[in-house]
């Protein structure tokens, strides 16, 4: 059991780490990026993005470790984790809360707002972008913190179960 145990803690950590990468990448640059657009050209380029993003790359990433964080959980309150417990518990709930519950209590909603503004409307682009842009990036500063701090999390738990 300790090898697949060892397994579920690498490859959390990896995806924790690909999450919070595809996340600062929004918050360190893309961002950003867009704010360098006129703000109806950046509301069109972030409603593109927003399709592409639902796609399997990074939905196998974000829920697949979401529901890989949920298997630690069990296997931790049934004592397969030894030492690492606390740890993975912690960064489990760490990343469901941070990372998946963010996302879908606050980025997903700003999204379909944004969506929801007439697409020939540059006007109306314009005023959807600056009343989405402050609150979406706050909240993806969190879910890249809380990703990252899952990582180091599941680090430790893999440590501290040997």
């Amino acid at each position: 059991m300790t090898v697949f145990i060892d397994v579920l803690l690498i490859v959390a950590i990896l995806g924790t780490g690909i999450v919070a990468g595809v996340f600062s990448a929004f918050s360190g640059f893309v961002t950003q990026g867009l704010d360098r657009l006129p703000p109806a050209d950046a509301a069109r380029a972030m409603r593109e993005l927003n399709v592409t993003a639902v796609r399997p790359p990074l939905m196998l990433a974000l829920f697949g470790t979401g529901l890989l964080a949920v298997a630690l959980i069990v296997f931790a309150l049934v004592g397969a984790l030894g030492g690492g417990t606390w740890w993975a518990v912690a960064a489990s709930v760490l990343y469901l809360v941070g990372a998946i519950g963010v996302t879908g209590g606050a980025n997903v909603p700003r999204n379909n707002r944004l969506a929801a503004a007439p697409a020939a409307d540059a006007s109306a682009l314009a005023s959807a972008w600056t009343e989405f842009r402050p609150g979406w990036q706050a909240w993806n500063h969190v879910r890249t913190f809380t990703s990252a701090a899952a990582c180091v999390g599941f680090v430790l738990a893999l440590l501290a179960a040997h």
